[in-house]
């Protein structure tokens, strides 16, 4: 299988590292990430100034840093660096839960997005510790969820969000087909005056909490001690609201000021 491992934490992460070892046995993995850290940019790509490659060695293997963000690795990797399409689309191992709203603004998720507007198979997996005790374990789950793509397969335009507790593998509740969650969390921004009087600011937002969410939410089953397993559609169009709007009467001229 010719699979693409990126991540939105740069070609020197970790968790990269591991998916890698996980994965590379057997099958055909090529390296594309960013050169830096590109935490929360989303679907974010580049337009304005011209994406540079190195070729970079990185414990022994060679991979493609870019200076884009996450969506314009993939973009890249499939126009531009591989020999023919991959088979499937790997993003992580991302330190940091990437579950219910923080997925729209997830670089680790875009990514896997990216390459499913594409009509290709993704997986991106995030584990919920600023410093993983373990990414071993999460990285040979993602290879064995990889093997079951490989003999089922995903609906077009589908991809997989997976999202690991860390509590260690033994302590590990097991593994919940969820949805993702809508619940808000509070977000400020905290105002501060520079050396020069000036305002400035730092956005922030509390830790998202899923107590009153059903167990089959993302975050909830991973709070609950589960890996969380998310099949997410790139379509998101409301099709029960194409009916409802269809009931508005709208037309070119009608309404207010109209003739």
């Amino acid at each position: 299988m010719r699979i693409l491992l990126t991540n939105d934490d740069g070609i020197h992460a970790p968790g990269l590292w591991a998916l890698h070892a996980a994965l590379a046995p057997g099958n055909e993995v090529t390296i594309v990430a960013p050169d830096r850290e590109r935490t929360g940019v989303g679907h974010a790509i580049t337009l304005h100034h011209p994406l540079r490659t190195a070729l970079l060695a990185v414990n022994g293997t060679e991979g493609y840093a870019v200076n884009g963000t996450p969506a314009d690795c993939v973009k890249l990797a499939i126009l531009e660096i591989l020999v023919g399409r991959p088979d499937l689309v790997v993003s992580g191992l991302n330190p940091g839960a990437n579950v219910g709203v923080n997925i729209h603004y997830s670089g680790t998720v875009a990514a896997a997005r990216e390459a499913a507007l594409g009509g290709i198979p993704a997986i991106a997996a995030s584990i919920d510790g600023r410093a993983p005790r373990d990414l071993a374990s999460p990285a040979r789950f993602v290879r064995r969820l990889a093997d079951r793509i490989t003999a089922h397969g995903l609906r077009p335009g589908t991809f997989l969000n997976v999202n690991f507790p860390d509590v260690g593998w033994e302590a590990t509740a097991g593994v919940r087909v969820s949805r993702q969650g809508l619940s808000v969390f509070r977000e400020y921004v905290e105002k501060r005056l520079d050396p020069r009087n000036r305002p400035y600011y730092w956005q922030g937002a509390d830790v998202q909490r899923f107590d009153e969410d059903p167990p089959d939410v993302d975050g909830s089953a991973l709070r609950s001690g589960y890996v969380s397993v998310t099949p997410i559609r790139c379509d998101v169009t409301d099709y029960d609201g194409i009916d409802r709007l269809k009931g508005w009467d709208l037309d070119l001229n009608g309404g207010e000021g109209g003739a």
